[in-house]
């Protein structure tokens, strides 16, 4: 897959979750096989206002590349100016642009899904920033606003007009949220009615389920999201139900990562939300997420994990 200079030698690419794709889980999914990772959303007026919370969310290192930052926002100026400031201050590969995110506090802000109501707008922002941008430009949304709506192949065919380098298609319109049926045949009409990559997403629980989306609408990769915590294992080709032993091998290198990167002390909470995501499903996993849940320090919680590997391995 090609984006302007970037190639992608492998389909499955790691969507962007709020709270969940730092910089350690993305280098954790890089390790297992995602192509390219995709940021937390950034917000274009704490880059432009130079809030330290935004900032530290654009921590990366050489290794985890290619990386695609993740900007929201609804004022094409304060947009485009951000898109400079980012290719000034990391090394970043591309930049996203979020027109699907349906949660109501950015909705109310004119962002996210919001955008998709107000294509003139959408397009507005797409051009500030590819002219302010040094790397391909991205642009992730939905199906449309809602089942009367389904306006993705026009708002695709916008953003290839306006320079996007790859769309992605969340097959879900605002009002299904999170929870509604995926239609994969708005992301087959979206490749058919464009030149540039699409990627489809929505849904995708395996590996082999993402390569069947593939075939059967055509799109260029797979975006995976909530099935990738507690399962990095779904980016290697071929990868099946993972089994206790490979989820707590995985969550241990997690938490290496965390340690590497991260004051651990402070994100404790943050981590043992995502070290819950390991044991989801197993037997005897809710005792087991008890247990990690009563550590009172990082290094407790790496002590109780070595421990649960080993018991594995005896």
């Amino acid at each position: 897959m090609q984006l302007n200079s970037l190639t992608l030698d492998k389909p499955f690419i790691l969507a962007p979750l709020a709270g969940y794709t730092d910089l350690a889980f993305r280098l954790l999914c890089r390790e297992y096989g995602a192509a390219l990772c995709y940021s937390e959303m950034i917000s274009s007026h704490g880059l432009v206002y130079r809030q330290q919370n935004t900032f530290d969310l654009l921590q990366t290192v050489a290794e985890e590349r290619p990386v695609n930052m993740q900007l929201f926002g609804a004022d094409p100026e304060i947009m485009g100016e951000a898109a400079a400031i980012l290719c000034e201050t990391v090394a970043v590969d591309c930049i996203d642009i979020n027109m699907g995110c349906p949660v109501k506090k950015v909705i109310k802000r004119g962002a996210g899904c919001a955008l998709m109501r107000d294509p003139q707008l959408a397009e507005q922002i797409i051009r500030k920033v590819v002219a302010n941008a040094k790397v391909p430009v991205t642009v992730k949304f939905r199906s449309g606003w809602n089942h009367h709506t389904i306006t993705a192949v026009a708002f695709a065919r916008m953003a290839e007009e306006a320079g996007a380098s790859l769309v992605t298609v969340h097959a879900r319109t605002w009002t299904d949220g999170f929870s509604g049926e995926v239609d994969w045949g708005v992301i087959r009409a979206v490749k058919q009615a464009v030149g540039i990559p699409v990627i489809g997403n929505g849904d995708i629980e395996s590996h082999h389920e993402g390569e069947k989306m593939m075939r059967e609408t055509g799109c260029d990769g797979v975006m995976i999201g909530r099935a990738a915590l507690g399962n990095p294992q779904i980016f290697k080709p071929g990868a099946m139900m993972p089994s206790r032993q490979s989820r707590l091998t995985a969550l241990k290198r997690h938490l290496e990562l965390i340690a590497r990167f991260f004051p651990v002390e402070r994100v404790l909470a943050k981590t043992k939300n995502h070290a819950g995501k390991y044991l989801k499903g197993l037997h005897g996993g809710s005792t087991m997420r008890a247990r990690l849940y009563d550590c009172k320090d990082f290094a407790e919680l790496q002590q109780v994990v070595e421990g649960f590997l080993g018991q594995e391995l005896s």
